[in-house]
């Protein structure tokens, strides 16, 4: 039996995390869960706002280092995480299917747990 950890739809997830995470770190020197909303729409286009947040990653990575310390710090090992989680195979641009989209939530869950565990004081 393939365990959820090793399905595509939770490394989507856990993309969108680490993306949503540089996001924040650049904006406001933290991570804040993203809105119910926000949720939806990226399972809903999950390529698509993925491709939104990684257009901006170089500028917002830079942001984010220039703030120094823990974010800085922060930024870098975000930036290698997005390299490393975009898996080499296609990301189709449909939205998700309900059991699909619950695979993407506990991918995104579990890598803002990761950084939570790391950075406690950065993420919300």
């Amino acid at each position: 039996m393939t365990r959820v950890e090793d399905g595509k739809y939770y490394a989507w997830g856990r993309l969108y995390a680490a993306l949503g995470a540089l996001d924040g770190l650049a904006v406001a020197g933290r991570v804040v869960a993203v809105p119910e909303a926000g949720m939806r729409r990226a399972a809903g286009k999950p390529r698509t706002v993925c491709e939104e947040l990684l257009n901006d990653a170089g500028a917002r990575v830079f942001t984010a280092r220039q703030k120094g310390g823990t974010v800085a710090e922060a930024a870098a090992v975000v930036l290698a995480d997005v390299g490393r989680l975009i898996r080499p195979e296609p990301m189709g641009r449909g939205g998700l299917g309900e059991a699909d989209a619950k695979e993407f939530r506990q991918g995104y869950e579990a890598q803002l747990a990761e950084y939570r565990e790391r950075w406690a004081d950065l993420v919300g």
